[in-house]
């Protein structure tokens, strides 16, 4: 029956504002996570390209993982998924929630 398909867009809109589709994102044995591929799979996942559980199968990530790369994007944007600024964004985050 049709009322448990769930439609999916062809495409969504990158974090630099390119078009994503299953053939542009990163390839599934992709090793090097910079700040651009993390981005990209984040926007997958909150355009309803892919779901949270097929991006963990497919890229081999926790959710965990996962899960942390979308709050530094909605906590400090694509500069919170730098690897080198991680704690200074999590400090920052934390002053922030305090005042």
């Amino acid at each position: 029956m049709i009322e448990n398909q769930k439609i999916r867009p062809a495409q969504v809109i990158g974090p630099l504002g390119e078009p994503l589709t299953l053939d542009s994102l990163p390839p599934p044995n992709t090793t090097r996570w910079v700040v651009r591929r993390k981005a990209e799979v984040v926007a997958a996942v909150n355009g309803g390209l892919l779901t949270v559980d097929e991006v963990c199968e497919r890229y081999s990530l926790t959710l965990e993982e996962f899960a942390s790369w979308q709050r530094s994007i909605d906590r400090s944007g694509m500069p919170g998924l730098r690897v080198t600024r991680i704690q200074h964004y999590r400090d920052l985050y934390e002053r922030q929630q305090r005042f």
